[in-house]
């Protein structure tokens, strides 16, 4: 039985969906995605002369929000371990010169960042592919990898929690977005994992119990009726 949690087998998912992911994006969101991106973002008020890590970058789809308010004192480390999606990263950096940007290829939970080195964390619509013993392990490498008193807000596409919207936002999920997977890559059963993992997913309610009990302030955030959830704070000093 396939584990659609192991690392090799996301790897590879991702590394196929790179070459059409920002539409799909855009499709299964109903275009909401760069709003949704642009909030969790704005959730902790970056500012000049920092570091910020975009965990699970992509392509970097989350840059040009954190970017804004950014100089060329401030630094930001861009990770992910698509092979794929970096090197579409590595394209977009071109398209910021001026700017402090390091894009790595590694595991999140195996990476190069140092001890206490970041002031904010930022992950953008990659928490549905961790199972649980992986979201804690998530909450143990941000505290390791933010300063005291910085602060992270995470965001991933979410199980709606009005009665109503639920069935037909699954049924769009589960039927409709594999057949646009189809059109765009002539394989339906690649985004039809979307679904698979959304509904696993349900909401940012776990992650949130993970980072509480972690060292951090944490509070939940609900985007568009629950459509996305995540999760801000900051880590205890």
């Amino acid at each position: 039985m396939i584990d659609i949690y192991e690392p090799k087998f996301v790897e590879k998912l991702f590394d196929k969906m790179s070459t059409s992911y920002s539409k799909m994006n855009y499709i299964t969101s109903f275009g909401f995605s760069e709003r949704w991106r642009k909030q969790c973002v704005e959730e902790i008020n970056i500012e000049k002369g920092k570091t910020t890590v975009d965990l699970m970058t992509g392509m970097g789809e989350c840059w040009k929000h954190i970017l804004k308010n950014s100089d060329n004192t401030s630094k930001l480390i861009a990770i992910d371990f698509s092979t794929e999606m970096i090197n579409r990263a590595r394209k977009k950096k071109l398209k910021y010169k001026g700017y402090n940007i390091d894009v790595l290829k590694e595991n999140i939970f195996q990476n190069s960042i140092p001890n206490n080195s970041a002031d904010y964390v930022i992950s953008g619509f990659g928490l549905k592919t961790f199972n649980n013993k992986q979201l804690e392990k998530l909450a143990i490498e941000i505290n390791r990898i933010l300063k005291p008193g910085g602060k992270f807000s995470l965001i991933d596409v979410s199980v709606p929690n009005r009665t109503l919207l639920t069935p037909f936002y699954m049924f769009y999920l589960k039927k409709m977005v594999p057949v646009f997977g189809k059109l765009f890559l002539g394989n339906p059963e690649t985004y039809k994992l979307l679904g698979v993992y959304t509904e696993a997913f349900k909401n940012s309610g776990a992650v949130h119990n993970i980072f509480r009990n972690s060292k951090f302030e944490v509070e939940n955030v609900d985007y568009f009726y629950g459509c996305a959830t995540g999760i801000k704070g900051y880590k205890i000093k």
